[in-house]
């Protein structure tokens, strides 16, 4: 019992170093978990179109939150806690296309405590950001500079449309650091000789500036963004030398030869440790800090306590590389932090500062968990925490209350593990009595002829009261439904709407209706009318991922071969997966962002790892839940053995597999620039202008030599008869040699759920990367997948700059697969990027071929 709440303590303790890259999380507004109460508003113009009706993809109500036609209106949501926010999507009123508001354009302010509001900027100083051009398709907008909030308004821009209605949706995640403000000497200007005009203030501080010095706010050092080596280079924007960095000067804070810092929290906590990402460019008179002292004070009202933490760091004058300093706090409990950073050499540079810390710890909870035999060695350095020094004085009259709250505590644990080991044994027996054949357990049948594709649909908890908002009908946290004109929810409806279609399939005698069509009353060439082979002529079978990722489409054949056979794959310790960031969900599983120490080594000879000498290496980790059906267990292992399958340097691989015990994990290979679509979203085409400026930029070869790869990838999956479903730049991975690797966790990760649209009675498809044939006939081939890379090839010559046919709804998409089929001229196609040579974009014609047999084949593209 000692060692499980030591765990429970230790799990409390904050990782605060936040990647702005990862935190994009729905904050949940469109799924309901930010509740009504917590959005509030200026004004409405009607009961309904009040605050609670301005959730992202909802149509209740009227349809979004319109206030009265005026000046200075805004939109508020209580966030509930600090949360790091990161992107915003707004939308306007659509009500099945009779709505005609939107806000073109609109402003952002925000407060920690409800009381002091603050108006954002980008950083180049603009407020105003730019929002909707129709009523129906939702814009993303990222933070840059990210927000750390609890509230946040949003105030549309009425000059531009003075009629305005907004739906929401935030992103981001929880600021577990604690800090809401810090306060320090404000930064210089570094002038040559030393080098050329560096700038090293602190542009995006939010407090107060008064007398040379910064108070109240919080800024660049809590942003996420890291600072390179030479802190004259900047990561990505159009902004100065030094801009990623506050910096001082030794000689102009006066003889104290130190910098002054204060650290203000939300509330008390007990401090482990301070991380210092510091520069150490010592050729330029940098380098980090000497040493640092700093003091607590426990409360606001409260002295600082006489006792500091004293830490000496040891100083490098061969490696100019910037670091992160961790400096121990020894788990004093403070509610503000003062520390001294002493100078090493003429100047000082800090471009982030965290904290990790745990919540208030009761001394005689620590002394209990000493006494743990099996968690002595662990924790031998937590005694500190019960001693005068490392927490307040506790008066002897306290002991029986304290006592008494352990004891409490601990009954609570045991009647939790007991609730747990019932619900487990109910599962069980449960799991083992017959079962009826429920609706949501039918298998649909998609698609016609030869390429039958069985879709499981996969069980869904019904909503109750007291159901978690994840366990809803759908997965609204991943998807996008829309509330569509019921022709288009039916797919029978759809159907009629093309009665081309319905004739075309009487007359090749396929008889039955769209979504089940009699494969035993035609070839496979019927259907298209023409002899054109199919590249993946047999019956597949696609295998839901559980994590919610599209999961490749594979030979039955195979499914039923594999399935007869052991894993494959090396158990790998499970303790040595170090959990960083959660990546994406679905409704059975989890992908995580993990190191993995020691992983090289385990793979042994022919590793497809780089040589790291023993250091950790990310990796992606795909996990099944504790409450997954037995159903979900066995696709997992299938998913396994067909991953198993794949070895490709253009396909991600399965690394190892944790399966000795739950929960079950297969680990695969994550590349360290994430994946093409943000990659090359943040970039521009390589010029003279880049080059000055250190814009990030990839060059027009770089686009060709990312497209070979693709091509190169999806040719080995189409000789294994393999049909991938869902190939876009967001599925593909890519590493600093910008080596590509093809992946499927797209559908997973909400940053990208617009991207997906679901009809009902069928799987949310990412129709605006899919062929005709398969939005019509539910027909997966490898000659669909090459209508996807033609897409996909869009894409990169755009630099992802905006989605596929982004002019059309979801709904005139799926229309305009109608013209593609009668093929009478009307189809609307991609227009040629301006980066694209002619003779590519011819090739991306070909590759969006009414016919199959138009179209070339993957193993003709990787010919040279």
């Amino acid at each position: 019992m000692h060692l499980f709440l030591l765990l429970i303590l230790q799990a409390a303790a904050a990782f605060a170093q936040i990647d702005p890259a990862h935190c994009r999380y729905a904050l949940g507004m469109e799924d309901g978990r930010i509740p009504d109460e917590a959005i509030t508003a200026s004004s409405q113009w009607y009961e309904t179109t009040g605050p609670q009706y301005a959730r992202l993809n909802q149509e209740k109500g009227d349809g979004a939150w319109c206030p009265e036609p005026s000046d200075s209106q805004y939109l508020q949501v209580d966030l509930g806690k600090l949360t790091f926010l990161t992107v915003v999507g707004t939308q306007g009123r659509y009500v099945q296309n009779s709505g005609k508001e939107f806000a073109r354009a609109y402003r952002l302010n925000y407060s920690r405590d409800g009381l002091l509001w603050k108006s954002w900027r980008n950083r180049l100083g603009n407020e105003v950001i730019e929002g909707n051009k129709n009523t129906y398709a939702s814009v993303i907008n990222d933070l840059h500079p990210p927000i750390i909030t609890r509230y946040i308004r949003l105030l549309p821009v009425t000059k531009l449309s003075p009629t305005v209605c907004m739906r929401v949706e935030l992103y981001g995640c929880p600021w577990e650091d604690g800090l809401i403000s810090y306060s320090a000497p404000e930064g210089q200007l570094m002038m040559p000789p030393a080098s050329p005009n560096a700038c090293l203030n602190d542009s995006t501080y939010d407090g107060v500036h008064e007398r040379r010095r910064l108070f109240g706010g919080m800024g660049q050092l809590t942003d996420g963004v890291i600072g390179l080596d030479d802190f004259l280079m900047t990561r990505q924007y159009h902004v100065w030398p030094g801009y990623d960095y506050f910096g001082w000067k030794n000689d102009s804070l006066g003889t104290q030869g130190y910098v002054e810092m204060e650290f203000v929290f939300d509330k008390q906590r007990n401090f482990t440790s301070m991380k210092v990402h510091s520069n150490n460019m010592f050729s330029r008179g940098v380098k980090i800090f000497s040493s640092v002292s700093c003091w607590f004070k426990p409360r606001l009202i409260s002295s600082w306590e006489a006792a500091p933490v004293v830490f000496n760091t040891v100083l490098d004058d061969k490696n100019p590389s910037a670091r992160y300093v961790t400096v121990p706090l020894n788990r004093r409990a403070a509610k503000s932090l003062r520390c001294r950073f002493f100078f090493a050499d003429m100047w000082m540079m800090f471009s982030e500062i965290s904290f990790q810390s745990e919540d208030a710890i009761l001394p005689t909870q620590m002394t209990l968990m000493v006494t743990s035999p099996t968690a002595k060695d662990e924790i031998t350095t937590a005694t500190t925490a019960a001693s005068p020094s490392a927490s307040y004085p506790q008066e002897d009259s306290n002991t029986p209350i304290l006592i008494g709250c352990l004891v409490t505590i601990i009954l609570l644990l045991v009647i939790i593990i007991f609730l747990i080991l019932w619900c487990q044994y109910v599962c069980k027996v449960l799991e083992k009595a017959p079962r009826r054949i429920l609706d949501e357990e039918v298998t649909v049948r998609l698609s016609s002829c030869s390429d039958t594709i069985i879709l499981q649909t996969p069980p869904v908890p019904p909503r109750s009261s007291h159901a978690p908002s994840g366990l809803a009908n759908s997965d609204p946290h991943y998807e996008r439904v829309f509330l569509l004109d019921p022709q288009y929810q039916n797919p029978a409806a759809l159907r009629n709407k093309l009665p081309e279609l319905s004739q075309s399939a009487e007359a090749s005698a396929c008889g039955g209706g769209y979504a089940e069509p009699d494969v035993t009353q035609c070839t496979p060439h019927q259907c298209f009318h023409n002899s054109a082979p199919h590249y993946a002529e047999t019956d597949i079978v696609r295998l839901q991922g559980v994590t919610g990722s599209n999961m490749y489409a594979v030979p039955a054949l195979t499914v039923d071969s594999l399935t007869r056979k052991d894993i494959s794959a090396a158990e790998f310790p499970r303790q040595q997966l170090i959990f960083r960031e959660k990546l994406g969900e679905g409704q059975f599983g989890e992908v995580h962002l993990c190191e993995a120490e020691g992983l090289p080594e385990f793979l042994g000879e022919g590793s497809p790892l780089p040589e790291r000498n023993g250091c950790s290496v990310l990796v992606a980790v795909k996990q099944l839940r504790a409450d997954a059906t037995s159903q979900a267990r066995n696709d997992f292992l299938k998913e396994i053995k067909i991953m198993s399958r794949l070895n490709d340097p253009n396909i991600i691989r399965l690394l190892c597999v944790c399966v000795s015990s739950d929960p079950l994990c297969m680990v695969t290979e994550y590349m360290e620039n994430g994946d093409l679509n943000m990659f090359l979203s943040q970039r521009e085409i390589e010029s003279t202008l880049t080059h000055a400026n250190n814009i990030p930029s990839v060059s027009l070869s770089d686009l060709l030599h990312m497209a070979v790869q693709i091509s190169s990838g999806m040719k080995y999956l189409a000789s294994l008869n393999f049909v991938h479903r869902d190939l876009a730049t967001r599925n593909c991975l890519l590493d600093r040699r910008l080596t590509i690797k093809i992946a499927d966790f797209g559908m997973s990760r909400n940053l990208y759920s617009s991207d997906y649209y679901r009809i009902q009675g069928r799987a949310v498809l990412p129709i605006r990367w899919m062929a005709w044939e398969s939005i019509l006939l539910g027909k997966f081939t490898t000659a669909s997948d090459v209508w996807a890379f033609g897409v996909t090839l869009w894409e990169i010559f755009t630099l992802c700059k905006e989605q596929p046919y982004s002019l059309l709804s979801d709904e005139q998409v799926i229309e305009n697969t109608g013209e593609f089929f009668r093929n009478q001229g009307r189809q609307i196609f991609l227009y040629a990027p301006p980066l694209c040579p002619p003779s590519l974009f011819e090739l991306m014609m070909r590759c969006w071929g009414r016919d199959i047999s138009d179209r070339p084949t993957f193993e003709g593209l990787t010919k040279p």
